[in-house]
């Protein structure tokens, strides 16, 4: 007899909501923000530009912001490239695994086993995924990977959350929907303004601006909310995402397995998030 676990279908975004917590302790984790601040990077912005934009090297502002695409150029500017006169790209990658290590090594402690499951698991799809198109994706993937299985861990989560991030950022841009306008859209559905603007960069009168597009569009009413076809349009940017994604998958075998790997340590690691967050995480749901 089949079992509706036997039956369920895990999806790219299943996946994400999995994986995406364990690369997200580079942002989030104080054993991340020291790392850099030992180095002489000052505050939190620094620290995220120089290592998440480290396997790029010494890029300048607008290949960052065109890379990250919705942080407002002038966000950017702040921290690049002033960061690279305080560390190099290489200093940048080792400090942001060192603080990810610090932190996973925390927060996972007695989940060896399952560490190093899931570590070997995604081993294979984050190894060399298609990376056509996909700058961010393609510089972590050319990266040396690392050999201690917490490492292996964050490491094939950082290059598939930058490969589903490029494709994500593909498929706003089909959309005709530049950096702001995905953030505002996306606060007429189901993010607050304040989990965005602040994080990103936009000035009252750029955030303005881009809600005057998309109602000039038909894609927010007069009180801020998305209309249909503005959520119509949102549903086929995460569509197009999905699909985007999802080629990487195709080689990661049994993915009930991965996803049963995953959960735990997972869980961890999202009860130190808030909810909701800047980078559109959902709470857990399966518990």
């Amino acid at each position: 007899m089949t079992s509706a676990a036997d039956t369920m279908v895990i999806t790219p975004r299943d996946l994400w909501t999995l994986f995406e917590p364990i690369h997200s302790v580079t942002y989030f984790s104080p054993e991340a923000l020291a790392a850099f601040e030992e180095a002489g990077l000052k505050g939190f912005w620094d620290g995220y530009f120089a290592g998440r934009a480290a396997p790029l090297g010494p890029a300048e502002p607008a290949t960052v912001t065109a890379a990250f695409c919705s942080y407002a150029p002038a966000m950017v500017a702040r921290s690049v490239p002033s960061v690279w006169r305080t560390v190099t790209p290489e200093q940048a990658l080792e400090l942001r695994l060192t603080g990810a290590r610090a932190a996973l090594a925390r927060l996972l402690a007695g989940h060896e086993e399952r560490i190093e499951e899931a570590a070997g698991l995604l081993t294979v799809p984050a190894t060399a995924p298609d990376c056509a198109g996909r700058a961010l994706a393609a510089a972590n993937t050319a990266l040396p990977w690392p050999t201690a299985p917490l490492e292996r861990l964050w490491h094939a989560t950082t290059v598939l959350r930058e490969h589903r991030g490029d494709g994500y950022v593909a498929a706003q841009i089909a959309a005709d929907l530049d950096g702001c306008e995905i953030l505002v859209l996306r606060t007429g559905i189901d993010l607050p303004r304040s989990e965005l603007q602040p994080y990103r960069g936009w000035t009252d009168a750029e955030w303005d601006a881009a809600t005057a597009r998309l109602t000039e569009r038909g894609l927010l009413a007069a009180d801020g909310r998305a209309t249909e076809e503005g959520t119509r349009l949102h549903t086929s940017v995460e569509e197009a995402t999905e699909t985007a994604a999802a080629r990487p998958w195709a080689r990661a075998g049994d993915l009930t397995r991965l996803s049963e790997a995953l959960i735990p340590l997972s869980d961890a690691v999202a009860a130190t998030l808030r909810f909701p967050n800047p980078i559109g995480l959902p709470e857990r749901s399966h518990r």
